[in-house]
């Protein structure tokens, strides 16, 4: 049952409360904080974090008095982990509390934590409650299960405590009495004033019924879960309007491959604030940016516009939704109209930004509270759909911020549930290179690193002298436009793909290309990384150079790709990958740390990948092969990010390089985009292609490409499409050792396709192990990704859609006992800490048949899915009446 609330300002009371904080429209002033703590636990005196804030430690403190000495330090530092507040951290073995002089009103309360070994104290153990004043916020929590289940290196929690009648701010940490060893532990904490936002007079309850008022009262404590910059990039604290806010990026929460568009406000078009939204409400960076569901009226009305999130069952959730008008034509009322839904439940209908806006430009926001019911963890819907019975003139919806906020139970507690332990990876990352690994060693072992070659050469390009002379250019380290401005960080956890922040303080060298990007390195912390380039070191080599294992930062390890001193080769493909990657974050694009360009060597550093290429786990190897699931959820995952290239970042990026070595795969298996040397900035609106000498890998070069030298993002589809088939057929795209008409896989498997002969072809590993219906939709989308016209390949997002539709069919038939899992007695498969080789597991097929798959509450049990397009699916699985 979801019950939903709707809330809206009373005019007298934004008079009454904001009197002083009425902006005149277009002032971008910021909200200033009467209280502004920023305490760096464990450490001692002054130090700037990577966004140029000044922390002061806790030893000694006035909030301390009794913390006399240092705490303890990380017993490593992973490559996202910034120095501060991170890496040193105050730890508790039993009850302490923090107090804080603070004034009256709400605190925005920010609790920073790095999972780490301390000494003696093992992350494992840190079970333990923190309290405020009177409200519980964690209880019996664990960074170490939480990280690991959200797949991050360090997490944020942030809340809102009201402590008017408290008289300061007491902060208590106690370790849990239910765990052996528990401690509790602290690396940083922020403390910031803020405007009541959350206090909304009485608004009232939509039953169906008459309206029932449920007030929310001054001292309830708010846990913030989500801030997303709906259509933009992830913004920074210090690019908030004043109240040290994070904003992360939307796309990663993006209901299946209907991503929309995003766009930013038209040039002629000026965002200004009003006295109902004080510019503290959210920065005109959110506002300026939006994401729409598109152009096309057919395919909108056969779609939700889509964000799934995880929340704590068991409590009301206040959904604050951000919304601006900020393109022509829609200047008028009833040109977009929408329906809003959260958990399939309307909670708004007849939405229309202009008429609650009254302009273009002009920012509004609608809250809304919802209850869940139940416990542990549980996936939040919220959707958008055209309102066709208003019959507006474009059948869409925007949005371009969403808020999501816990509201404390009756307990006055915002705690929820530790997630249960992930589930470990089906073969031992020591088994891929030979190496001890330990599980609490593989933790801090960020994915990413290349295995294979940067990229292919290109011909008749060769700059000689590439040594330069460098001026050394002054780099402020509090500057606020460094790593900080595009780190993936967000309010559940921060993203592990970002790169360190800790900045290069030896020697005078600095390079030429910006230090902005990434960090940079010297020549003689690569040496030392590599111990001197050790063979014994050696990953692989490509065509760029050699790509090696390394240490920095005390344990952190990495993967650091040598170009060939004095080659003068590859200077361009060199810049092109520290350019593209510093300002790419997915979670599917492999994270680039930095760079050396000192004594004419051309160096990149690489978050580490435990599980290399994808290439080395088909064909010629002697690794255990994946299992079909596992290659479906590799190929999901490669083709998000390269939909995040083709849209989700400011401009169209073309990879021109996609291929199975390419594709790399970190110690969870989580696949990711690498190489960026050949990238090129896509056609601006008004074109259809970029004109450019042709650039790419023999075997996967997009054959119109190659004719007319005109590139488009369908030439990374065509690309990918030799991917899938590789992966079906585990061979390589090309074989010449072949006859003739099977040397291209591309046009073997194709030919094979139509003849109804690819069974013939599959990797042999995988027969009767494919569900008929996913292997079906699977070749046919990979037959159309490498059609000879481009205006007949789909695009990424399609591709993705059709691959996350080919695995819900197997693991249908998977879930039925109609197929195998792909657990086979020749190939023993880790499950958990357990071998499975058991033949049994695998029963023998005769028929296949979907008995039911049930997505977004809806049954396709007898669907025929290779008739079905995506809009057509769309309408039966994302289009929920929500009445």
């Amino acid at each position: 049952m979801v019950n939903c609330r709707h809330f809206r300002w009373p005019s007298a009371f934004l008079l009454a409360s904001f009197l002083l904080l009425v902006f005149a429209a277009g002032d971008n002033s910021t909200y200033t904080p009467r209280d502004y703590i920023l305490l760096n636990c464990g450490s001692s005196g002054r130090a700037s974090d990577s966004d140029g804030r000044v922390w002061n430690g806790d030893t000694g403190s006035k909030f301390a008095p009794s913390l006399d000495s240092a705490g303890l330090a990380a017993s490593q530092q992973a490559s996202s982990v910034a120095e501060v507040p991170y890496m040193t951290a105050r730890i508790f073995t039993s009850p302490y509390t923090y107090s804080f002089p603070v004034g009256p009103g709400r605190k925005f309360i920010r609790l920073y934590f790095y999972p780490s070994n301390y000494s003696t104290h093992a992350q494992s153990d840190a079970f333990f409650d923190v309290t405020c004043n009177n409200h519980t916020l964690l209880s019996n929590f664990s960074a170490f299960l939480t990280a690991s289940s959200l797949n991050y290196d360090h997490l944020t929690r942030e809340y809102s405590v009201n402590t008017s009648t408290g008289g300061g701010l007491d902060l208590t940490f106690t370790p849990s009495s239910s765990h052996p060893n528990a401690f509790a532990f602290i690396n940083g904490v922020e403390i910031v004033s803020m405007p009541d936002v959350f206090t909304l007079g009485s608004p009232s309850l939509f039953t169906g019924g008459p309206p029932v008022s449920f007030p929310i009262e001054p001292d309830m404590a708010m846990e913030t879960m989500y801030r997303l910059n709906v259509g933009g990039q992830f913004l920074s604290p210090t690019q908030d309007s004043g109240l040290f806010r994070t904003w992360s990026d939307d796309s990663e929460y993006i209901f299946g491959a209907a991503f929309g568009v995003s766009y930013s406000n038209d040039p002629n078009v000026t965002v200004a604030y009003t006295a109902g939204v004080p510019s503290y409400t959210a920065p005109l960076d959110v506002y300026s940016t939006a994401r729409s569901m598109g152009p096309d009226t057919n395919v909108n009305l056969n779609y939700n516009l889509t964000w799934i999130v995880t929340v704590d069952a068991g409590f009301f959730y206040l959904v604050r939704f951000h919304f601006c008008e900020i393109q022509y034509p829609m200047t008028k009322v009833n040109q977009r109209v929408f329906h809003i839904y959260v958990n399939n439940q309307t909670v708004q209908e007849n939405a229309d930004v202009i008429a609650w806006s009254h302009g273009i430009g002009k920012p509004v926001f609608e809250d809304y509270v919802v209850f869940t019911t139940g416990s542990g963890q549980m996936d939040m819907w919220v959707a958008l759909h055209p309102d066709i019975e208003q019959k507006p003139e474009y059948y869409d919806a925007i949005l371009n911020g969403l808020e999501i906020f816990k509201i404390q139970n009756s307990n006055a507690s915002l705690a929820g549930l530790n997630p249960p332990p992930r589930p470990q990876p089906p073969v031992d990352a020591s088994r891929i290179y030979g190496r001890s690994t330990s599980h609490k060693s593989r933790a801090a072992v960020v994915a990413g690193g290349v295995a294979g070659g940067l990229v292919f050469l290109i011909a008749g390009f060769c700059l000689v002298g590439f040594c330069r002379r460098h001026k050394a250019k002054g780099k402020d380290a509090g500057s606020s436009d460094g790593p900080s401005g595009w780190l993936p960080l967000s309010l559940y956890g921060n993203s592990h793909s970002a790169t360190s922040a800790k900045t290069n303080a030896t020697g005078s060298y600095a390079s030429s290309l910006p230090a902005n990007l990434c960090r940079h390195f010297s020549f003689a912390e690569i040496k030392t990384a590599t111990k001197g380039f050790d063979e014994s070191l050696l990953l692989g080599v490509g065509g760029f150079g050699k790509v090696y294992r390394g240490e920095i930062d005390g344990g952190t390890n990495v993967a650091i790709k040598r170009g060939n001193p004095m080659s003068g080769q590859g200077v361009h493909e060199f810049q092109t990958e520290i350019e593209m990657l510093s300002k790419l974050r997915h979670r599917h694009l492999v994270s680039l740390i930095g760079y050396c360009e000192e004594n004419c060597e051309m160096i990149l550093v690489y978050d580490y990948m435990a599980h290399g290429t994808l290439r080395e786990h088909l064909y010629k190897t002697q690794k255990p092969p994946l299992t079909w699931r596992q290659r479906l959820e590799i190929c999901i995952g490669a083709a998000r990010g390269l939909h995040y290239l083709h849209t989700g970042a400011k401009y169209i990026i073309i990879h021109r390089d996609v291929k199975t070595t390419n594709i790399l795969l970190d110690e969870k298996w989580v696949a990711k985009v690498s190489d960026f040397g050949l990238s090129k900035t896509g056609p601006m609106l008004d074109h259809t292609h970029v004109s450019t000498v042709v650039k790419g890998s023999i075997g996967y070069l997009d054959p119109e490409y190659y004719r007319r030298q005109q590139l488009t993002d369908k030439s990374d589809v065509y690309s990918f499409g030799v991917v899938l088939f590789e992966v079906l057929c585990a061979r390589p795209a090309l074989n010449p050792a072949l006859p003739k008409e099977q040397v291209s896989l591309a046009e073997w498997a194709v030919h094979c396709q139509k003849k109804g002969m690819l069974d013939d072809i599959i990797d042999p590993y995988l027969k009767g192990k494919i569900a008929p219906q996913c292997l079906k939709k699977f070749a046919d989308t990979a037959e159309k990704c490498v059609a000879d016209n481009s205006t007949e390949r789909p695009s990424m997002g399609d591709v993705l859609w059709n691959l996350e539709f080919a695995l819900q069919l197997q693991e249908s038939a998977e879930e039925s006992g109609s197929i195998s899992t792909g657990v086979s007695d020749e190939t023993p498969m880790m499950i958990g800490n357990k071998i499975v080789d058991d033949p049994s597991m695998e029963p023998s097929i005769t028929t296949t048949s979907i008995t039911s798959i049930s997505i977004g509450g809806q049954s396709l049990a007898s669907v025929d899915s290779d008739s079905l397009t995506p809009s057509a699916v769309f309408s039966q699985i994302m289009n929920p009446k929500g009445r």
